[in-house]
């Protein structure tokens, strides 16, 4: 105990300040969360979300979500109830924006950077002259595995399925099945180096290269 309050006094002033208001949403999201969501799990922080549908979202263990997230299930014209499911020690940073209208899953250990949306939903668009917020929601299977890293302004697009330890550059522009130990970058988005088992190094990939399939169940 001491140590710990050694440590406190050695911070700096912001950094008290940051872990006094984080001591403040924990003690917040164990009182007021723990009661609205389909699961939260202990030590897990929301700080000011802009907005959450919590009946719709299970969140693990000490997962920590930054300011402005948006997390929404939405019920789609196939009459299935959504469901966003964040797994222990996931960290979320500012403004992200995730959807779902079916079954989404962020993985154990998972960081995702500011800035990042994740959806598994499409509109519908070949409708002529309906508006294309009149027209229907496309379900497409969307999942982040264990470990992976999503930098900032990071776009995951419905019908994206990540394997373990994905790394995803800035500001990419995800569609596709990536399997685990994938470094993914660019727009549209592609593997730039993959890792090798046999050699344990993360090799580079050239566009002839044909990748494994994961399973993605």
């Amino acid at each position: 105990m001491l140590n710990k309050i050694k440590k406190f006094i050695d911070l700096s002033l912001s950094r008290k300040i940051q872990f006094i208001t984080n001591i403040y949403h924990k003690i917040k999201a164990q009182i007021f969360y723990k009661f609205l969501f389909k699961d939260f799990g202990k030590g897990s922080v929301i700080k000011k979300p802009l907005f959450l549908t919590p009946e719709f979202i299970t969140i693990g263990n000490n997962v920590f979500i930054w300011d402005h997230a948006r997390i929404e299930g939405i019920e789609t014209e196939q009459n299935t109830l959504p469901l966003i499911s964040i797994e222990d020690n996931v960290r979320i940073g500012q403004r992200v924006h995730i959807t779902c209208g079916s079954d989404l899953v962020i993985g154990n250990g998972t960081v995702i950077a500011f800035d990042v949306r994740i959806t598994d939903l499409d509109h519908e668009y070949r409708e002529i002259g309906i508006p294309i917020n009149k027209q229907a929601l496309i379900q497409r299977k969307t999942k982040i595995g264990k470990n992976c890293f999503i930098g900032a302004g990071a776009k995951i697009q419905a019908g994206t399925i990540l394997g373990n330890q994905c790394i995803v550059g800035s500001n990419a522009v995800v569609t596709g099945t990536f399997p685990d130990y994938s470094v993914i970058a660019g727009v549209p988005a592609k593997i730039i180096r993959l890792y090798n088992n046999e050699t344990e190094n993360w090799d580079k990939i050239k566009d002839s290269v044909i990748l494994p399939k994961i399973n993605t169940q």
